[in-house]
């Protein structure tokens, strides 16, 4: 597998690999018709009680019933309510066992962890799911402009986008063709801000992200075919 213009398609792949995680987990399981009211009641009495069910509905964009189904995969697979950083990372690593995944693993799990207490519950998994599956194209591109910013300052700088290239060029390991060069995630870095940072002024500012991913056909049309993951 080749990693050519993944300094734009990445934002592709992280919609891929995160659907990927949540499958593993259970969590993406098909919708029951069967799936009724009582949900509820286990919400609210759940280990980590995650908000009550109408809030998320008013939250995210999906349906009371799917927000059912969601949280029955969640919680047989993390009766606790909390999926730590080495959980995630554990079973992220299972699809790329010919790489190191855990440096991405780390920036992924950053990216939902939105309230910084070092565990993902429900909400976390459900919120970030509705951006990637059901959100505008520019909520998307905004997460993902997130995810590259990794100090969160609102810019993205070569020393950011070189750790983000180097973590996914580790996790891709030997299914690269041709084989990597050492010098190759420095290369694609550039690549990255020649077509973003229109004022050169060595920083890529979410404007700048969103107004070249726009003008993308290849990113846009990723932002839409994931949506019937669901």
């Amino acid at each position: 597998m080749g990693i050519q213009g993944m300094e734009l398609c990445a934002v592709a792949v992280v919609i891929l690999l995160f659907i990927a995680v949540l499958k593993q987990f259970g969590i993406l399981e098909p919708i029951s018709v069967e799936d009724g009211g009582d949900v509820e009641v286990e919400l609210a009495a759940a280990r980590h009680q995650p908000e009550e069910l109408e809030q998320l509905l008013a939250r995210t964009k999906f349906s009371r019933r799917e927000l059912r189904s969601l949280y029955r995969g969640f919680k047989s697979e993390c009766p606790s309510g909390l999926v730590d950083e080495e959980t995630f990372t554990l079973i992220y690593s299972r699809f790329f066992p010919q790489g190191d995944a855990s440096a991405y693993a780390h920036f992924l799990f950053d990216a939902f962890d939105a309230d910084r207490n070092g565990a993902l519950c429900f909400q976390d998994f459900v919120l970030g799911l509705s951006v990637l599956l059901r959100g505008t194209v520019q909520q998307k591109l905004q997460w993902a402009f997130n995810l590259y910013d990794i100090n969160k300052d609102g810019c993205i700088t070569k020393e950011e986008m070189l750790e983000i290239m180097r973590s996914i060029y580790d996790m891709m390991g030997r299914c690269t063709q041709p084989a990597l060069r050492d010098c190759a995630p420095a290369e694609h870095v550039e690549l990255f801000f020649q077509k973003m940072d229109r004022n050169g002024d060595g920083v890529v500012t979410f404007e700048e992200f969103l107004d070249t991913c726009l003008k993308d056909e290849d990113i846009l049309s990723s932002m839409h075919i994931f949506e019937d993951a669901l």
